[in-house]
Protein backbone atom coordinates (compact mmCIF):
# COMPACT_ATOMS: atom_id res chain seq x y z
CA UNK A 1 0.00 0.00 0.00
CA UNK A 2 1.12 3.27 -1.09
CA UNK A 3 -0.28 6.78 -0.21
CA UNK A 4 0.32 9.88 -1.93
CA UNK A 5 -0.57 13.65 -1.87
CA UNK A 6 -2.62 14.71 -4.67
CA UNK A 7 -4.60 18.03 -6.59
CA UNK A 8 -5.05 20.73 -4.96
CA UNK A 9 -2.62 21.03 -1.98
CA UNK A 10 0.03 19.97 -4.54
CA UNK A 11 -0.27 22.38 -6.73
CA UNK A 12 -0.75 24.76 -4.37
CA UNK A 13 2.66 23.91 -2.93
CA UNK A 14 4.25 24.74 -6.18
CA UNK A 15 2.28 27.70 -6.59
CA UNK A 16 3.41 28.95 -3.12
CA UNK A 17 -0.30 29.82 -1.73
CA UNK A 18 -1.39 28.79 1.42
CA UNK A 19 -2.46 24.86 1.29
CA UNK A 20 -5.72 24.16 2.66
CA UNK A 21 -7.06 20.94 2.88
CA UNK A 22 -5.19 17.81 1.85
CA UNK A 23 -6.08 14.97 0.29
CA UNK A 24 -4.83 11.57 -0.36
CA UNK A 25 -4.97 8.91 -3.04
CA UNK A 26 -4.26 5.36 -1.26
CA UNK A 27 -2.40 3.09 -4.31
CA UNK A 28 -2.59 -0.88 -3.76
CA UNK A 29 -5.19 -1.41 -1.19
CA UNK A 30 -9.12 -2.65 -0.62
CA UNK A 31 -11.87 -0.99 1.49
CA UNK A 32 -11.33 -3.91 4.31
CA UNK A 33 -7.87 -3.12 4.61
CA UNK A 34 -8.12 0.35 5.66
CA UNK A 35 -10.84 -0.11 7.52
CA UNK A 36 -8.62 -2.87 9.80
CA UNK A 37 -6.24 -0.68 9.81
CA UNK A 38 -8.70 2.24 11.37
CA UNK A 39 -9.79 4.64 8.80
CA UNK A 40 -13.56 5.31 9.06
CA UNK A 41 -15.32 5.13 5.56
CA UNK A 42 -17.89 8.10 4.33
CA UNK A 43 -17.37 8.22 0.27
CA UNK A 44 -20.72 6.52 -0.86
CA UNK A 45 -20.47 6.17 -4.87
CA UNK A 46 -16.78 5.29 -3.92
CA UNK A 47 -14.98 4.59 -1.14
CA UNK A 48 -13.01 7.38 0.52
CA UNK A 49 -11.67 7.00 4.33
CA UNK A 50 -11.01 9.42 7.01
CA UNK A 51 -7.42 9.03 8.30
CA UNK A 52 -7.72 7.45 12.17
CA UNK A 53 -5.48 10.51 13.29
CA UNK A 54 -5.63 13.53 11.21
CA UNK A 55 -8.81 12.69 9.43
CA UNK A 56 -8.19 13.71 6.06
CA UNK A 57 -9.59 12.55 3.06
CA UNK A 58 -7.86 8.93 1.60
CA UNK A 59 -9.66 7.75 -1.71
CA UNK A 60 -8.55 4.53 -3.48
CA UNK A 61 -7.07 4.73 -6.68
CA UNK A 62 -9.50 4.71 -9.62
CA UNK A 63 -10.67 4.71 -12.89
CA UNK A 64 -13.90 6.41 -14.10
CA UNK A 65 -15.39 4.86 -17.36
CA UNK A 66 -18.24 6.79 -19.07
CA UNK A 67 -21.58 4.80 -18.87
CA UNK A 68 -24.68 7.25 -19.25
CA UNK A 69 -24.98 11.57 -19.83
CA UNK A 70 -24.47 13.99 -18.04
CA UNK A 71 -21.96 13.85 -14.60
CA UNK A 72 -23.16 10.93 -12.65
CA UNK A 73 -22.73 8.64 -15.13
CA UNK A 74 -20.02 6.85 -14.50
CA UNK A 75 -18.61 3.41 -13.70
CA UNK A 76 -16.16 3.27 -11.44
CA UNK A 77 -13.05 1.01 -11.19
CA UNK A 78 -11.04 1.12 -7.34
CA UNK A 79 -9.56 -2.69 -7.26
CA UNK A 80 -6.08 -2.28 -6.13
CA UNK A 81 -4.55 -2.82 -9.22
CA UNK A 82 -5.24 0.94 -9.91
CA UNK A 83 -2.09 2.81 -10.65
CA UNK A 84 -1.32 6.08 -9.60
CA UNK A 85 -0.90 7.32 -12.82
CA UNK A 86 -4.39 5.84 -13.83
CA UNK A 87 -6.01 8.07 -11.28
CA UNK A 88 -4.36 10.97 -12.11
CA UNK A 89 -5.26 10.51 -15.54
CA UNK A 90 -9.18 10.72 -14.75
CA UNK A 91 -8.74 14.18 -13.19
CA UNK A 92 -9.54 17.48 -15.12
CA UNK A 93 -6.46 19.84 -15.27
CA UNK A 94 -3.15 19.06 -15.41
CA UNK A 95 -2.54 21.24 -12.80
CA UNK A 96 -4.83 19.75 -10.49
CA UNK A 97 -2.81 15.90 -12.01
CA UNK A 98 0.33 15.40 -9.98
CA UNK A 99 1.28 13.97 -6.86
CA UNK A 100 3.90 14.18 -3.97
CA UNK A 101 5.25 10.50 -2.70
CA UNK A 102 6.31 10.56 0.93
CA UNK A 103 9.67 10.86 0.32
CA UNK A 104 8.74 14.66 -1.12
CA UNK A 105 9.18 13.33 -4.74
CA UNK A 106 7.25 15.11 -7.35
CA UNK A 107 4.70 12.44 -10.04
CA UNK A 108 4.10 14.85 -12.60
CA UNK A 109 2.51 12.38 -15.86
CA UNK A 110 0.86 15.03 -17.55
CA UNK A 111 3.03 17.76 -17.53
CA UNK A 112 1.30 20.08 -14.80
CA UNK A 113 4.29 21.97 -13.38
CA UNK A 114 4.96 23.18 -16.33
CA UNK A 115 1.89 24.58 -17.07
CA UNK A 116 2.25 26.20 -13.41
CA UNK A 117 5.43 27.78 -14.77
CA UNK A 118 3.64 28.37 -17.92
CA UNK A 119 0.24 29.83 -16.57
CA UNK A 120 -1.59 27.63 -18.61
CA UNK A 121 -5.06 26.01 -17.68
CA UNK A 122 -4.84 22.89 -19.82
CA UNK A 123 -7.22 19.38 -19.54
CA UNK A 124 -5.40 16.20 -18.86
CA UNK A 125 -7.27 14.27 -21.65
CA UNK A 126 -10.62 14.02 -23.93
CA UNK A 127 -11.97 12.29 -20.44
CA UNK A 128 -12.34 16.09 -19.63
CA UNK A 129 -15.52 16.09 -22.00
CA UNK A 130 -17.13 13.36 -19.98
CA UNK A 131 -17.91 15.50 -16.99
CA UNK A 132 -20.08 18.62 -17.51
CA UNK A 133 -19.09 20.29 -14.60
CA UNK A 134 -15.68 20.45 -15.36
CA UNK A 135 -16.42 23.36 -17.86
CA UNK A 136 -17.37 25.35 -14.79
CA UNK A 137 -14.50 23.96 -12.54
CA UNK A 138 -12.67 25.52 -15.87
CA UNK A 139 -13.91 28.80 -15.77
CA UNK A 140 -13.61 28.67 -11.72
CA UNK A 141 -9.95 27.96 -11.66
CA UNK A 142 -9.61 30.99 -14.48
CA UNK A 143 -11.27 33.49 -12.18
CA UNK A 144 -9.09 31.85 -9.31
CA UNK A 145 -5.93 32.13 -11.15
CA UNK A 146 -6.20 34.98 -13.37
CA UNK A 147 -4.31 37.60 -10.89
CA UNK A 148 -1.34 35.08 -11.30
CA UNK A 149 -1.77 35.32 -14.95
CA UNK A 150 -3.43 32.31 -15.85
CA UNK A 151 -5.16 32.19 -19.23
CA UNK A 152 -7.27 28.63 -20.83
CA UNK A 153 -5.54 26.83 -22.97
CA UNK A 154 -6.69 27.25 -26.65
CA UNK A 155 -7.49 24.03 -26.89
CA UNK A 156 -9.49 23.33 -23.84
CA UNK A 157 -11.49 26.36 -24.84
CA UNK A 158 -12.25 24.32 -27.96
CA UNK A 159 -12.86 21.49 -25.89
CA UNK A 160 -15.47 22.81 -23.84
CA UNK A 161 -17.23 24.32 -26.72
CA UNK A 162 -17.93 21.09 -28.31
CA UNK A 163 -19.04 20.15 -25.06
CA UNK A 164 -21.67 22.55 -25.51
CA UNK A 165 -22.62 22.11 -28.69
CA UNK A 166 -23.27 18.07 -27.71
CA UNK A 167 -25.49 18.79 -25.13
CA UNK A 168 -23.56 17.37 -22.14
CA UNK A 169 -24.53 20.79 -20.20
CA UNK A 170 -28.14 20.02 -20.44
CA UNK A 171 -27.51 17.25 -17.53
CA UNK A 172 -26.36 19.43 -14.72
CA UNK A 173 -28.22 20.22 -11.96
CA UNK A 174 -29.03 23.71 -10.14
CA UNK A 175 -27.35 22.78 -6.72
CA UNK A 176 -23.88 21.73 -9.24
CA UNK A 177 -24.24 24.92 -11.31
CA UNK A 178 -24.68 27.00 -8.37
CA UNK A 179 -22.18 25.50 -6.49
CA UNK A 180 -19.20 26.40 -8.45
CA UNK A 181 -20.72 29.54 -9.45
CA UNK A 182 -20.92 30.64 -5.64
CA UNK A 183 -17.03 29.36 -5.18
CA UNK A 184 -16.48 31.72 -8.29
CA UNK A 185 -18.11 34.84 -6.81
CA UNK A 186 -15.46 34.65 -3.61
CA UNK A 187 -12.43 34.40 -5.47
CA UNK A 188 -10.21 37.34 -6.71
CA UNK A 189 -11.72 37.88 -10.19
CA UNK A 190 -15.44 36.48 -10.32
CA UNK A 191 -15.55 38.24 -13.57
CA UNK A 192 -13.40 35.76 -15.22
CA UNK A 193 -15.72 33.22 -14.72
CA UNK A 194 -18.41 34.50 -16.53
CA UNK A 195 -15.84 35.49 -19.68
CA UNK A 196 -15.04 31.65 -19.81
CA UNK A 197 -18.52 30.30 -19.69
CA UNK A 198 -18.87 33.31 -22.47
CA UNK A 199 -15.85 32.46 -24.35
CA UNK A 200 -16.89 28.68 -23.81
CA UNK A 201 -20.25 29.21 -25.42
CA UNK A 202 -21.66 27.82 -21.89
CA UNK A 203 -23.22 31.15 -20.55
CA UNK A 204 -26.08 30.82 -23.06
CA UNK A 205 -26.53 27.47 -21.65
CA UNK A 206 -26.16 28.45 -17.94
CA UNK A 207 -26.73 31.61 -17.73
CA UNK A 208 -29.52 33.15 -20.34
CA UNK A 209 -30.53 36.11 -19.16
CA UNK A 210 -26.78 37.42 -18.51
CA UNK A 211 -25.73 36.34 -22.41
CA UNK A 212 -28.89 38.04 -23.22
CA UNK A 213 -27.14 41.50 -22.29
CA UNK A 214 -24.41 41.28 -24.73
CA UNK A 215 -25.06 43.65 -27.42
CA UNK A 216 -28.00 45.65 -25.94
CA UNK A 217 -26.99 49.04 -26.18
CA UNK A 218 -27.24 52.09 -22.90
CA UNK A 219 -26.88 55.89 -23.69
CA UNK A 220 -23.09 56.18 -24.27
CA UNK A 221 -23.61 59.72 -21.89
CA UNK A 222 -24.10 57.11 -19.20
CA UNK A 223 -22.60 54.33 -20.22
CA UNK A 224 -19.26 54.83 -22.20
CA UNK A 225 -19.05 51.47 -22.51
CA UNK A 226 -22.86 50.99 -24.05
CA UNK A 227 -23.03 47.33 -23.88
CA UNK A 228 -25.30 45.90 -20.97
CA UNK A 229 -23.23 42.70 -20.71
CA UNK A 230 -20.06 44.47 -20.33
CA UNK A 231 -21.34 46.78 -17.92
CA UNK A 232 -22.24 44.17 -15.85
CA UNK A 233 -19.21 42.36 -15.95
CA UNK A 234 -17.46 45.43 -15.08
CA UNK A 235 -20.21 46.09 -11.91
CA UNK A 236 -19.25 42.38 -10.58
CA UNK A 237 -15.78 43.54 -10.89
CA UNK A 238 -16.02 46.84 -9.38
CA UNK A 239 -18.27 45.31 -6.69
CA UNK A 240 -15.19 42.17 -6.17
CA UNK A 241 -12.92 45.48 -5.50
CA UNK A 242 -15.06 47.14 -3.11
CA UNK A 243 -15.89 44.20 -1.28
CA UNK A 244 -15.30 40.35 -0.69
CA UNK A 245 -19.24 39.68 0.38
CA UNK A 246 -20.25 37.05 -2.81
CA UNK A 247 -24.18 38.95 -1.76
CA UNK A 248 -23.36 42.01 -2.80
CA UNK A 249 -21.10 41.04 -5.94
CA UNK A 250 -24.12 38.76 -6.88
CA UNK A 251 -26.57 41.47 -7.00
CA UNK A 252 -24.39 44.13 -8.48
CA UNK A 253 -23.95 41.45 -11.82
CA UNK A 254 -27.64 40.80 -12.08
CA UNK A 255 -29.21 44.55 -11.20
CA UNK A 256 -29.83 45.20 -14.87
CA UNK A 257 -31.23 41.71 -15.99
CA UNK A 258 -34.19 43.82 -17.15
CA UNK A 259 -32.40 45.44 -20.30
CA UNK A 260 -32.25 42.73 -21.79
CA UNK A 261 -36.35 42.89 -22.72
CA UNK A 262 -36.01 46.15 -23.46
CA UNK A 263 -37.46 46.42 -27.20
CA UNK A 264 -34.75 47.03 -29.57
CA UNK A 265 -37.07 50.56 -31.71
CA UNK A 266 -36.47 51.92 -27.84
CA UNK A 267 -33.07 51.04 -26.96
CA UNK A 268 -30.39 52.90 -25.99
CA UNK A 269 -33.21 54.17 -23.23
CA UNK A 270 -34.32 51.45 -20.90
CA UNK A 271 -37.41 52.58 -19.37
CA UNK A 272 -38.70 50.29 -16.92
CA UNK A 273 -36.06 48.12 -16.64
CA UNK A 274 -36.28 48.16 -12.99
CA UNK A 275 -39.73 46.07 -12.84
CA UNK A 276 -38.43 43.25 -15.38
CA UNK A 277 -34.80 42.77 -13.83
CA UNK A 278 -36.88 42.01 -10.85
CA UNK A 279 -39.01 39.60 -12.33
CA UNK A 280 -35.72 38.15 -14.11
CA UNK A 281 -33.71 37.84 -10.80
CA UNK A 282 -36.27 35.67 -9.11
CA UNK A 283 -36.93 33.14 -11.98
CA UNK A 284 -33.07 33.34 -11.80
CA UNK A 285 -33.10 32.43 -8.65
CA UNK A 286 -35.60 30.17 -8.33
CA UNK A 287 -33.94 28.06 -11.55
CA UNK A 288 -30.68 27.87 -9.64
CA UNK A 289 -32.19 27.31 -6.18
CA UNK A 290 -29.82 30.65 -5.14
CA UNK A 291 -30.44 31.48 -1.54
CA UNK A 292 -32.57 33.79 -0.24
CA UNK A 293 -30.09 36.32 0.93
CA UNK A 294 -28.79 36.58 -2.31
CA UNK A 295 -32.07 36.64 -3.95
CA UNK A 296 -33.66 39.41 -1.18
CA UNK A 297 -30.40 41.89 -2.27
CA UNK A 298 -30.21 41.68 -5.77
CA UNK A 299 -34.44 42.34 -6.12
CA UNK A 300 -33.40 45.38 -3.83
CA UNK A 301 -30.52 46.27 -6.22
CA UNK A 302 -32.72 45.72 -9.50
CA UNK A 303 -34.91 47.95 -8.19
CA UNK A 304 -33.96 50.54 -6.47
CA UNK A 305 -30.19 51.45 -8.40
CA UNK A 306 -31.75 54.22 -10.47
CA UNK A 307 -33.17 55.94 -7.53
CA UNK A 308 -30.55 55.28 -5.32
CA UNK A 309 -28.58 56.95 -8.17
CA UNK A 310 -30.61 60.02 -8.09
CA UNK A 311 -30.24 60.97 -4.26
CA UNK A 312 -28.81 63.97 -4.67
CA UNK A 313 -31.67 64.91 -6.56
CA UNK A 314 -34.61 63.20 -4.08
CA UNK A 315 -37.06 65.34 -1.57
CA UNK A 316 -36.82 64.45 1.44
CA UNK A 317 -40.04 62.65 1.40
CA UNK A 318 -38.94 60.55 -1.29
CA UNK A 319 -35.67 59.10 0.67
CA UNK A 320 -38.00 58.51 3.70
CA UNK A 321 -40.49 56.07 1.27
CA UNK A 322 -36.67 54.79 -0.12
CA UNK A 323 -35.42 53.75 3.16
CA UNK A 324 -39.04 52.24 3.90
CA UNK A 325 -39.20 50.17 0.91
CA UNK A 326 -35.85 48.74 1.60
CA UNK A 327 -36.42 48.13 5.57
CA UNK A 328 -32.92 50.20 5.93
CA UNK A 329 -33.62 50.63 9.48
CA UNK A 330 -34.44 46.96 10.81
CA UNK A 331 -31.88 45.83 8.11
CA UNK A 332 -28.95 48.04 8.58
CA UNK A 333 -26.61 45.51 7.12
CA UNK A 334 -28.48 44.61 4.68
CA UNK A 335 -28.99 48.30 3.38
CA UNK A 336 -25.45 49.14 3.43
CA UNK A 337 -24.73 45.82 1.12
CA UNK A 338 -27.53 47.62 -1.14
CA UNK A 339 -25.27 50.66 -1.14
CA UNK A 340 -22.22 48.87 -2.32
CA UNK A 341 -24.10 46.99 -5.00
CA UNK A 342 -25.30 50.11 -6.04
CA UNK A 343 -22.00 51.94 -5.87
CA UNK A 344 -20.67 49.02 -7.93
CA UNK A 345 -23.15 49.66 -10.39
CA UNK A 346 -22.02 53.39 -10.56
CA UNK A 347 -18.12 52.21 -11.16
CA UNK A 348 -18.76 49.42 -13.51
CA UNK A 349 -18.33 52.02 -16.49
CA UNK A 350 -15.46 52.75 -18.72
CA UNK A 351 -12.93 55.79 -17.22
CA UNK A 352 -15.78 55.77 -13.88
CA UNK A 353 -14.19 52.52 -12.43
CA UNK A 354 -12.52 55.37 -9.35
CA UNK A 355 -15.63 57.76 -9.29
CA UNK A 356 -16.24 59.18 -6.22
CA UNK A 357 -20.12 57.62 -5.21
CA UNK A 358 -21.46 59.93 -2.20
CA UNK A 359 -24.75 59.13 -2.61
CA UNK A 360 -23.79 56.38 0.08
CA UNK A 361 -23.02 58.52 2.11
CA UNK A 362 -25.71 60.79 1.96
CA UNK A 363 -28.09 58.06 2.66
CA UNK A 364 -26.12 56.61 5.28
CA UNK A 365 -26.91 60.00 7.29
CA UNK A 366 -30.50 59.97 5.97
CA UNK A 367 -31.11 56.46 7.55
CA UNK A 368 -28.83 57.20 10.98
CA UNK A 369 -31.52 60.41 11.24
CA UNK A 370 -34.67 58.30 10.53
CA UNK A 371 -33.11 55.25 12.93
CA UNK A 372 -33.54 58.08 15.82
CA UNK A 373 -37.66 58.50 15.19
CA UNK A 374 -39.28 56.76 17.93
CA UNK A 375 -42.78 57.28 18.91
CA UNK A 376 -42.97 59.09 22.77
CA UNK A 377 -45.46 58.68 25.66
CA UNK A 378 -47.50 61.10 24.45
CA UNK A 379 -47.81 60.51 20.68
CA UNK A 380 -48.77 56.85 21.78
CA UNK A 381 -51.93 58.09 23.70
CA UNK A 382 -52.70 60.86 20.79
CA UNK A 383 -51.99 58.67 17.77
CA UNK A 384 -53.41 55.31 17.08
CA UNK A 385 -53.06 52.84 14.33
CA UNK A 386 -53.09 54.43 10.77
CA UNK A 387 -52.75 57.94 12.37
CA UNK A 388 -49.63 57.21 14.33
CA UNK A 389 -48.33 55.92 11.32
CA UNK A 390 -48.71 59.21 9.07
CA UNK A 391 -47.17 61.52 11.90
CA UNK A 392 -44.20 59.38 12.74
CA UNK A 393 -43.27 59.37 8.75
CA UNK A 394 -43.28 63.39 8.78
CA UNK A 395 -41.49 63.51 11.62
CA UNK A 396 -38.73 60.95 9.46
CA UNK A 397 -39.26 63.64 6.58
CA UNK A 398 -38.66 66.33 8.88
CA UNK A 399 -35.20 64.37 10.59
CA UNK A 400 -34.36 64.25 6.88
CA UNK A 401 -35.03 67.98 5.64
CA UNK A 402 -32.83 69.04 8.44
CA UNK A 403 -30.17 67.20 7.25
CA UNK A 404 -27.24 69.21 6.25
CA UNK A 405 -26.59 67.11 2.73
CA UNK A 406 -30.33 67.10 2.40
CA UNK A 407 -32.75 69.20 -0.17
CA UNK A 408 -35.94 70.66 0.06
Amino acid sequence: MHVYLVGGAVRDELLGRPVGERDWVVVGATPEELTRLGYRQVGREFPVFLHPETHEEHALARTERKSAPGYRGFAVDFNPAVTLEQDLARRDLTINAMARAGDGTLIDPFGGRDDLEQRVLRHVSDAFAEDPVRVLRLARFAARYAPLGFRVADDTLALARRMVAAGELDALVAERVWQETDKALGEREPTMFFEVLRASDALGKIFPEIERLYGVPQPERWHPEIDTGVHSLMSLGAAARLSEDKVVRFAALVHDLGKAETPRDRCPSHVGHEERSVRLVNDLCARLRIPNDYRDLAVLAARHHGVIHQTAELRPATIVDLLDAADAVRRPARFEQLLLACEADARGRTGLEDSPYPQAERLRRARASVARIVPTAQELEKFKGPALADHLRKRRIDAVRRDPGGRE
